[in-house]
């Protein structure tokens, strides 16, 4: 199968095998009680469903730097590295809702929502909260446990292996710390300028989303240094520019399109580039008294997101993705000029730069 037909067809296969991967643990989940094995049960029923971006991502990119391009491109190894990865992602999303204290996810109850309606009805709300917030942090923390053990198991040459385990440690640590200095940035701990909140995205998504799976399938089809160094460069930007868009879908998108709370970022107080803007115009007198409400109406909503239009904020973070985007094609084309990048590996990746251009949800 060529790279370029890959596609849809990648889909099955890696829920496929990210389902054997968490079904392997529900006998020792079972030994610990009904309660952790409903927890395991719900958290492999919550990591399928996906866009898959990281995984297929991670397959596409090494289909397209092997030496035999016309090879199966889904080798077990690889299709089980690419699951993994799927697991670390969930493991953040699960830390990110009890973070941003979100009961939603891909348009349903994410975990924390299933588990805190499945708990005894003479349980106060709050008390069921905790609990399924508890519940969620100890789950992530256990998958990027598995995660990582699962890779440094793999059917791998020890070199490959020893600088996969490198790539990973470096994204989780990364990620992680992206991730603390957001909740610095939203309590107030950390000054919120803008280029504190672009550094902070660009650790806390760019690392995990685009640099880890472009940098993992270099690994696993024994690419180059200097490939490997390219597409994190590339990387960067574009997974900086993912985030951004994001930030904008929370804001202004639509919850059919999105899958997620058009209000949470708002009602949260999240600190983003588009708070920052907002923060150094006229309007921002406006908007404060309601950013971050925990009782944010769906009228105030509205009305917090015409004023951030008004002031430009919207077009201003729009402009910086585009930038980014820029960026990322500009890396792209020095690779292909200096043969860094193969041509199947330059198409794969221009064809992901498309993709976030043209993204809406």
């Amino acid at each position: 199968m060529n790279a370029l037909a890959l596609g849809a067809d990648l889909r099955v296969p890696i829920e496929d095998a990210l389902r054997r991967q968490l079904d392997q643990r529900m006998p020792d989940a079972r030994r610990y009680g009904p309660e952790f094995s409903r927890l395991w049960e719900l958290a492999a029923e919550k990591a399928v469903g996906g866009k898959l971006l990281r995984p297929r991502l991670l397959v596409e990119i090494h289909h397209a730097l092997s030496d035999d391009a016309e090879s199966d491109p889904l080798p077990a190894t690889v299709l089980e590295i690419a699951a993994l990865v799927e697991q670390i992602h969930f493991a953040f999303l699960l830390h990110d809702d009890i973070i941003d204290g979100d009961v939603l996810r891909r348009g349903t109850t994410n975990l924390i929502g299933a588990l805190s309606t499945e708990a005894h009805p003479r349980i106060d709300e709050e008390a069921r909260l905790h609990w399924a917030r508890s519940s969620a942090l100890l789950m992530g923390d256990l998958l990027l446990a598995s995660a990582l053990l699962g890779a440094a198991r793999a059917d791998l040459a020890s070199r490959v292996r020893d600088r996969l385990l490198d790539v990973i440690d470096r994204t989780v640590t990364e990620t992680v710390a992206g991730e603390h200095r957001d909740v610095g940035l939203a309590d107030g701990i950390i000054p919120p300028d803008l280029e504190t909140i672009l550094a902070m995205t660009a650790d806390k998504t760019a690392a995990y989303s685009f640099e880890l799976p472009l940098r993992c399938g270099a690994v696993l089809a024994g690419a180059s240094e200097d490939a490997e160094a390219a597409l994190v460069g590339i990387g960067r930007p574009l997974g900086l520019a993912y985030q951004l868009q994001d930030d904008l879908l929370s804001v202004f998108g639509e919850e059919a399109e999105h899958g997620k709370d058009p209000r949470s970022d708002l009602r949260e107080g999240k600190v983003t580039a588009i708070i920052a803007f907002a923060r150094t115009t006229s309007t921002w007198p406006r908007i404060a008294p309601l950013f971050g409400s925990p009782g944010l109406q769906p009228g105030e909503e509205a009305d917090v997101r015409d004023l951030l239009r008004a002031c430009g904020a919207e077009a201003f973070v729009q402009r910086l993705v585009d930038e980014e985007i820029a960026t990322a094609r500009a890396l792209l084309s020095t690779a292909e000029r200096s043969g860094t990048l193969p041509p199947t590996a330059v198409d794969r990746v221009a064809r992901l730069v498309d993709r976030v251009e043209g993204r809406r949800s």
